[in-house]
């Protein structure tokens, strides 16, 4: 059963940014839009996991998703990259408080730091306790490395209750 209502399921092989023109000429991925669609994909992650997701109205909150698993509702927050840096992907566990410059994530404002890394379609799931102090993110999903400490949350939707 399709979460459309008919009798066949959709699935989104690839999503890519939407590309538009800067006022140069020149041409760029919006990184607004390639967020969008990254939460595009977790919402049909989530939702093939058997999670019930929920969308809080507007941006206000620190969360970006509310996850029921049946036990209990997890606020998580979502980060995407695409870019590769120093031979891995990175995502900062910050946000901007107006006036105040950047604030890391906490217990308070969220569950989990959920990371899609879009090129690979791989899903990172961060206990908050476990991102306290840090602000810089550097994952390496393609090659074995000595310092690829958030390798053990590869995947991890377990953590909130689903296999």
């Amino acid at each position: 059963m399709s979460i459309f209502g008919g009798g066949e399921s959709i699935v989104l092989a690839e999503l890519t940014g939407v590309v538009e023109e800067a006022p140069d000429g020149r041409r760029r991925k919006n990184p607004k839009r390639s967020g969008e669609l990254s939460e595009a994909a977790f919402l049909l992650k989530a939702q093939t996991l058997g999670f019930r997701v929920l969308k809080p109205w507007g941006d206000s909150e620190r969360y970006d998703f509310v996850l029921d698993s049946g036990g209990r509702l997890w606020r998580v927050q979502l980060k995407s990259t695409a870019v590769v840096h120093a031979r891995g992907y990175e995502v900062q566990a910050i946000y901007g408080v107006y006036g105040k410059g950047k604030a890391g994530y906490t217990a308070d404002e969220i569950d989990v730091l959920v990371v899609h890394i879009r090129p690979r379609d791989v899903w990172y799931v961060l206990p908050v306790e476990v991102i306290a102090l840090a602000r810089n993110l550097r994952f390496y999903p393609d090659i074995a490395c000595k310092c690829a400490r958030w390798e053990r949350y590869r995947e991890a939707w377990s953590a909130m209750g689903m296999q």
